[in-house]
């Protein structure tokens, strides 16, 4: 099979602040894999945990240097190209086999001519509406930002972020203004992205319990998990794990102390090990979620086909692009939907 990278650059409408600072722009790796007259699309997306890095330049270093070993096979000779990375000794970045996973899906499913929800057997009528994202920002920010994603969709699940750096009295202000404007029925549920110590934690536990919020998420930094047990015992919320879980091996080691997961492909690298983790977490008595990092329409549509099997969707990023150079999956009463075309069912904006 020939592979193909190719960098490109999206543009935020309105910059996304988290605990550990603010994002406006990303340059993704667009991944293209062809064999017998099929092509198969992937990306990656760089990231960064806090603990951990993927920047775009050693995604693209790395994929560069494993083209020539895959070039070998072909997109259905998985395993054989698992065992052969292996025996190389190359360390292949999560985001990068990701990306190269997602195409060798896509190209499946064209190459079968059909969709992966359909090949994996799964109903669309059960992906669950996706959540839209608030950054840390000031109160009247923040429900600005609400006012915005209300002219594109139906509101249905909220993502507020919380973790300032100016405390948790600032994280309080901004979601307390937040929710008086809240549409009636919403749901919403605060990720800290590791912001907290235990203690703010769970004094924050409390409060949210009161204002109605569903869960929190990544209350912790990563390297933390010791802690999630107090948190585990005195939260009266439900607690899920996003940077301190990147693949099923992790799981098993987190279940008797938080409630659910956020699986991300580009941690997770790829659709093959999000599967497994779901399946994993299911054993373990976990709920599941799928999120995303700054992805285009082409990673949160391969995501999407995978929406059936969970209880939350975090697919928002792609919405928040002046330029993404995807169309894919489409809103319908705010569930993100991948259509019927073969594998991902993405095209391209320019062609």
């Amino acid at each position: 099979m020939q592979i193909q990278i190719n960098p490109f650059t999206v543009r935020k409408r309105f910059a996304l602040k988290i605990s550990r600072g603010s994002k406006t722009h990303n340059t993704n790796i667009w991944v293209s894999v062809e064999h017998d007259g099929i092509t198969g699309w992937g990306e990656a997306t760089p990231f960064s945990t806090g603990t951990s890095v993927q920047t775009t330049g050693e995604i693209v270093a790395a994929l560069k240097v494993i083209v020539p070993i895959l070039e070998l096979f072909s997109p259905l000779e998985r395993q054989q190209m698992q065992t052969t990375l292996a025996k190389s000794g190359i360390s292949l970045p999560s985001a990068a086999r990701a990306a190269l996973d997602m195409a060798c899906y896509d190209w499946l499913g064209k190459s079968v001519n059909c969709p992966l929800w359909q090949l994996w057997g799964l109903d669309r009528q059960h992906i669950p509406a996706t959540s839209v994202t608030i950054g840390i920002s000031s109160p009247e920010a923040a429900r600005e930002r609400l006012r915005h994603w209300q002219e594109m969709l139906p509101v249905r699940y909220l993502k507020v972020k919380l973790g300032s750096l100016e405390g948790i009295e600032a994280d309080r202000a901004m979601l307390d203004a937040l929710l008086e404007v809240v549409p009636e029925g919403c749901k919403v549920y605060v990720d800290a992205n590791g912001g907290w110590n235990v203690k703010q934690a769970i004094a924050m536990a409390g409060t949210l319990k009161e204002w109605g919020i569903e869960y929190i998420e990544q209350p912790l930094a990563p390297g933390r998990e010791q802690d999630l047990i107090q948190l585990y015992e005195k939260s009266p919320l439900p607690i899920f794990v996003d940077e301190s879980c990147h693949t099923r091996t992790d799981i098993p080691l987190l279940a008797d102390r938080i409630h659910g997961i956020n699986i991300k492909l580009m941690k997770a690298g790829g659709l093959s090990e999000a599967m497994a983790m779901i399946h994993t977490a299911r054993a373990c008595g976990l709920q599941v979620m799928l999120g995303c990092y700054s992805d285009s329409s082409l990673s949160n549509t391969a995501a999407s086909h995978l929406g059936a099997l969970v209880d939350y969707l975090d697919l928002d990023s792609h919405l928040n692009l002046i330029d993404d150079p995807f169309t894919g999956a489409t809103l319908q009463d705010s569930c993100l939907i991948p259509n019927s075309h073969p594998g991902l069912g993405v095209t391209r904006n320019d062609s």
